[in-house]
């Protein structure tokens, strides 16, 4: 039996009942990719329910603003995904009259769409011949067939594309690409394999040889930069400052408390003798609240500290964005996760 039967016959009887698996239209299979994308089932799941209720079809979703859509995606991280999908529901309205595409090579076109996400769309939607390759295919046919390649590589991602698109069973390809990223998730998984269950063990070539843990095979990229935030909670009566980010920078066009970024990992006594808090703040006190926070995004870590200011009325000078909003309305304000988790955490509304 070959490799893509064997899978097969494990879905049927062990895959996951997902939504999105329910559904052969393309909108809906392209909404829960994205979603996915860098992001667990668990945690995406909520998510998805949360867009399909907001936003039923691409129109709606085209229709929206771009806030909303930002709103709705607060603790997901990766923002540009959530900007890219609204630029793509625009295009599928431009150039396709509204009718999401089914092809891989209209799909491709969209905003935010790679080799993965338009052969995920095509196959599933209409079962084009598309083999698909997430970070759990990777796995399986590396450790299945030996291949050492590093998978992040031109060599490597030329080979696993010619390994996936010629073992795929041709008028299969919906239920094959299921299986074998499901078997991924579940079965083959990057630590704790659960190899002596796998319908695969016999054939496994890793398995043979005890090289499951060393496989696949990926080069480390650059070193990550560190940024130093100090975030100040300036709360008078019912009103709070926000200040809405710029376009330049991470987090592009989320709200977020009056910030000073510092060089190092500056002290409370350092922080307050800078020239910066100087302008804005003078002699003002300051509260730490909580311990320091790191977030790791894709290439730099974020290692915030969060201030309250004591005397909110003493402050001399505001910087320009720094702008009071009402707390009974401040979850209408797009933010990103590290204020989102802040104010969960500290129940600033209360």
């Amino acid at each position: 039996m070959s490799l893509a039967q064997k899978l097969i016959d494990w879905y049927s009887e062990h895959g996951r009942d997902l939504p999105w698996r329910n559904t052969n239209n393309p909108y809906i299979i392209w909404l829960s990719e994205i979603i996915l994308q860098q992001t667990r089932v668990e945690q995406g799941l909520p998510y998805f329910y949360r867009f399909v209720d907001a936003f039923p079809t691409v129109s709606s979703f085209a229709a929206a603003q771009e806030e909303e859509i930002l709103r709705l995606w607060q603790g997901l991280g990766y923002y540009s995904r959530a900007r890219n999908m609204h630029k793509a529901a625009k295009l599928v309205m431009q150039l396709f009259d509204g009718v999401f595409p089914t092809a891989y090579e209209d799909v491709i076109k969209l905003p935010g769409v790679g080799d993965y996400t338009a052969a995920a769309v095509s196959s599933f939607s209409v079962n084009e011949n598309r083999a698909v390759l997430d970070g759990n295919v990777f796995r399986v046919l590396s450790r299945y067939y030996g291949i050492d390649v590093p998978i992040n590589t031109g060599q490597g991602k030329k080979i696993f594309h010619a390994v996936a698109q010629d073992i795929l069973p041709k008028d299969q390809a919906a239920i094959y690409n299921q299986a074998i990223m499901d078997f991924g998730a579940t079965v083959c998984k990057p630590k704790a394999a659960f190899c002596e269950a796998c319908v695969l063990r016999l054939e496994c070539v890793a398995s043979r040889e005890n090289s499951v843990s060393l496989l696949p095979v990926k080069i480390k990229g650059k070193g990550s930069r560190n940024r130093y935030f100090h975030y100040f909670v300036i709360q008078e009566g019912d009103s709070i400052v926000m200040n809405k980010r710029g376009e330049s920078d991470v987090w592009a066009n989320l709200y977020e408390f009056p910030l000073i970024e510092t060089s190092t990992d500056s002290s409370l006594e350092e922080l307050v003798m800078s020239p910066e808090y100087q302008q804005y703040f003078g002699s003002v006190l300051l509260e730490p609240v909580g311990e320091q926070v790191k977030h790791i995004l894709s290439h730099q870590n974020i290692h915030a500290k969060f201030y309250r200011i004591t005397e909110p009325h003493l402050i001399i000078q505001k910087k320009e964005g720094w702008n009071y909003h009402l707390l009974e309305k401040l979850d209408k304000l797009a933010k990103h996760k590290l204020i989102f988790s802040f104010i969960n955490k500290y129940m600033l509304t209360n």
